[in-house]
């Protein structure tokens, strides 16, 4: 059996109980990557087909002073809390350091919790509670060895190798993970920025919610709502306000393609005009957005504007990079996006790893990276492998995106669902949606809080005569 040294260094040091089994001359490990994703096998494939090698660590000369630093535990600084941030974190604290390598790892973000954004819907119908999909980061890095600072970061000099924040403090560096989720532009026409609501944060769900109670408890007979954008968060956002509000509710939705939910499924985009039409939502294709007002929105639909009534207009369209980006001297596609490598490193800058909305990523087999919560949960996988792995003397991995499939909440208790061969809508499909979210929360103690919530609310509401 051929003896190759990227492949004998992660079988002899991989931290995982060994399983050894033979296929192709070859021996698996038990480990995440090579037990269920076999990325290693790949690498190891790779080698004999063509004699090449992944790059060590200390052959890239821009990583010999941080290696050189034996005294001193390396510095990882990781700036945002999203799904690639606090995920990269939880998996570098999972792995094994050696005592004298243990470095000092701290995740920076502006808000004090992370936020379970696929279910931040809910929080628009009652069906969850804030505690359930907000988690504050100190309860989530408790014992975990990660320090947690919540700031506003101001600049990021990369030659010095150090982040500042706006309340003064500086983060040295020898390792940077970039994962600073988006932001919803609110440029795009006149009005938006100071009369349309955005729906992305927490902060975002609690206006909303405030500015629905306002008008609900108005003696108007309908409620106007105007929804600009069909992609997947308009489309799951109509639906859950056309539940909430009931027949005082005239939910509009506007999309300027001809079709709603463009890269989705053939089967979820049936099921969401399902909804739609179920839910008596007015969809508007074809049709652009010229103005916002206080009260009003002026569509463009074949050459004629409209101005039309509107109590609440949502704005979900585009996702902005954040402005700290812009300005420094990385290599950027024209969104804005630093271009990455398919091991999550920023080109000519292997100290600094980039992953979720802002990364223009390729994976391993050419495949273009979609910015979704999905991609960002796996890179945070491989970033945490492949910072240790740079920092432990181990062969880094390229990421491989695997699609699972999506999934889509249509309004209260419905949902659609798709998934290598299975198709679900409806409420069966709502449940395996939240069973699948249960899953991907951060913690074990978390999940079985929430579980054990979701399971006795119903008993919950037939005692309190809900």
């Amino acid at each position: 059996m051929p003896i190759l040294d990227c492949y004998n260094s992660h079988l002899l040091n991989i931290p995982y109980p060994l399983k050894k089994k033979r296929s192709k001359d070859l021996f698996f490990c038990g480990c995440f990557f090579c037990w269920k994703k076999r990325a290693i096998v790949d690498c190891v494939q790779r080698v004999l087909a063509t004699g090449e090698r992944e790059r060590y660590p200390e052959e890239d000369p821009s990583l010999a002073q941080s290696k050189s630093m034996t005294q001193q535990p390396a510095r990882i600084c990781i700036l945002g809390g999203g799904f690639g941030g606090l995920y990269t974190a939880l998996r570098l604290s999972q792995l094994d350091w050696a005592k004298a390598k243990k470095p000092e790892i701290v995740l920076v973000d502006q808000r004090d919790r992370f936020l379970f954004t696929p279910l931040l819907y809910e929080l628009v119908t009652g069906e969850l509670q804030t505690w359930e999909i907000a988690i504050p980061f100190a309860e989530i890095l408790a014992g975990t060895g990660v320090r947690f600072h919540q700031a506003t970061v101001s600049s990021i000099d990369l030659e010095a190798k150090h982040v500042q924040v706006q309340d003064g403090t500086e983060f040295p560096y020898d390792r940077l993970v970039l994962s600073i989720g988006g932001e919803t532009p609110l440029n795009l026409v006149p009005g938006a920025a100071e009369y349309a609501i955005p729906f992305r944060s927490l902060h975002d769900a609690y206006r909303l919610n405030e500015q629905l109670s306002l008008v609900e408890a108005s003696e108007a007979d309908r409620i106007r709502v105007v929804v600009v954008g069909a992609g997947y968060s308009g489309v799951e956002l109509a639906c859950k306000l056309a539940d909430r509000l009931g027949d005082r509710g005239r939910v509009r939705l506007i999309e300027q393609g001809d079709q709603i939910l463009r890269s989705a499924t053939e089967f979820n985009r049936e099921s969401a005009n399902k909804a739609i039409e179920a839910r008596g939502i007015w969809l508007d294709l074809d049709t652009t957005v010229e103005s916002i007002g206080p009260n009003t929105i002026s569509l463009l639909y074949k050459g004629q504007v409209d101005e039309l009534p509107a109590d609440l207009v949502l704005w979900t369209i585009g996702t902005r990079i954040n402005p700290i980006l812009a300005d420094l001297p990385l290599k950027q596609n024209r969104r804005g996006q630093l271009a990455v490598d398919a091991t999550l490193q920023v080109v000519d800058h292997p100290e600094i790893f980039a992953l979720g909305d802002m990364a223009d990523c390729q994976d391993d087999a050419g495949q273009q990276v979609p910015s979704t919560a999905q991609a960002a949960f796996q890179q945070a996988d491989y970033a945490g492998w492949n910072l240790w792995a740079s920092l432990t003397d181990r062969p880094l991995l390229p990421f491989r995106y695997q699609n699972l499939g999506e999934m889509m909440t249509l309004g209260v208790n419905n949902a659609t669902l798709t998934s290598m061969d299975m198709k679900l809508d409806g409420s069966l499909a709502h449940v395996a949606r939240r069973l699948t979210y249960l899953q991907r929360m951060p913690t074990l103690q978390h999940q079985l809080k929430v579980g054990f919530n979701w399971m006795t609310e119903p008993l919950q509401d037939l005692l309190g005569g809900h």
